[in-house]
């Protein structure tokens, strides 16, 4: 079975990494390269970002 595509954009990611202070990391040794904490934050501030944006249109 193939690899899953990524559902978010690379320059999201890279927006996400920037805010979190790794992209540093990202750009040196790839995505590969990070931790596991530091995605998982990742995941969590996209999560976040997107359910603002979600009660923003709400309104």
């Amino acid at each position: 079975m193939g690899r899953r595509r990524g559902i978010m954009s690379q320059r999201f990611k890279e927006e996400l990494a920037k805010e979190l202070g790794f992209y540093d990391v990202v750009q040196r040794e790839g995505w590969g390269a990070i931790r596991a904490k530091d995605a998982g934050n990742m995941v969590k501030l996209a999560i976040e970002k997107a359910e603002r944006q979600l009660a923003e249109k709400m309104k």
